[in-house]
């Protein structure tokens, strides 16, 4: 979603400037809820559309962060039930929490978790952890997202934290990232031109139809839109592409060249390609939260 499309007047002027600042924050809710930092990001640009759909000048916003979070934590559940990834809400149990490790020590397990981890816990567990755990919420602030009362928040918490706590005790070591041929050869063929600075090769690349998002910021249609994408990158050396995965698919992970040694890319380009035409373009350059706990390996070259 494009967050400056629903500027049009004050209101929407007000619920822009309150999405900017969280929306780091509610992808890493999503992405956590749904196991996949890309998927966080449908999840979150549909949670947002929601938000705008129901916002209006006249409604009074005591608490817009948990508002928002509320519908963030409502949408993903629907991602989650549309997709077959749950049978059902489990009961909630109205007991208290025993006693566990530190509050500090249960934020860094569950910060130190990776996207898949999460996905391992039940939906309730899962949700309760990265609320308390990895956002910081309270109780009566998770209470206000989730409509689950406090003694089960709590019981959740104690199970959901007891499961990560055995998944941290037992890592999955990352395998090498494996690309096919065909994925090997357009992504090399991208990064290779895109480092030459050689536009030009990549705009005779482009379908009729094809697609760029700067996500967060702006969406580009057909051809003549799309071939602007490349100028902006025209007037900036200092981004160095290399070819990897991103959460397992084909990806173009994008570094800084300012930033000496760097392991972790800035960002991460996904291309879609039809044939040998690009169809559709997806930059995360606004949007650098989406690597956050994601899987990323960079291929040898």
């Amino acid at each position: 979603m494009d967050d400056r499309k629903y500027a049009g007047t004050a209101y929407n002027l007000e619920l822009a400037g309150l999405i900017g600042p969280l929306r780091p924050k509610l992808h890493r809710y999503c992405a956590r809820m749904m196991g996949s930092a890309i998927e966080g990001e449908d999840v979150l640009q549909e949670a947002l559309m929601k938000a705008v759909e129901a916002f209006t000048a006249s409604m009074p916003l005591t608490n817009p962060e948990g508002w928002l979070f509320r519908i963030a934590h409502n949408t993903a559940l629907d991602f989650l039930r549309r997709r077959r990834r749950i049978r059902a809400y489990e009961a909630a149990a109205e007991v208290e929490t025993p006693a566990g490790l530190s509050p500090d020590v249960e934020r860094r397990i569950a910060a130190a978790a990776s996207l898949r981890t999460f996905m391992q816990l039940p939906t309730r567990e899962r949700s309760c952890v990265i609320l308390m755990d990895v956002l910081g919420h309270s109780l009566r602030e998770i209470h206000a997202v989730t409509q689950m009362s406090v003694p089960a928040i709590k019981a959740h918490l104690h199970r959901g934290r007891n499961r990560l706590r055995g998944f941290a005790d037992s890592p999955v070591e990352k395998s090498a990232p494996v690309l096919s041929p065909q994925e090997r050869e357009r992504l090399s063929f991208y990064v290779e031109h895109f480092n030459a600075r050689d536009f030009d090769v990549l705009r005779d690349r482009l379908a009729d139809e094809v697609k760029a998002e700067l996500v967060g910021q702006v969406v580009m249609q057909g051809r003549a839109e799309v071939s602007n994408y490349f100028g902006n990158y025209a007037t900036e050396p200092r981004w160095h592409l290399r070819i990897g995965t991103f959460e397992g698919e084909a990806a173009v992970l994008v570094f800084d060249d300012r930033a000496a040694a760097a392991s972790m890319p800035a960002y991460v380009v996904l291309l879609r390609w039809e044939g040998d035409r690009l169809v559709e373009i997806k930059d995360f350059r606004y949007a650098r939260y989406i690597v956050d706990n994601a899987d990323i390996l960079a291929c040898a070259e």
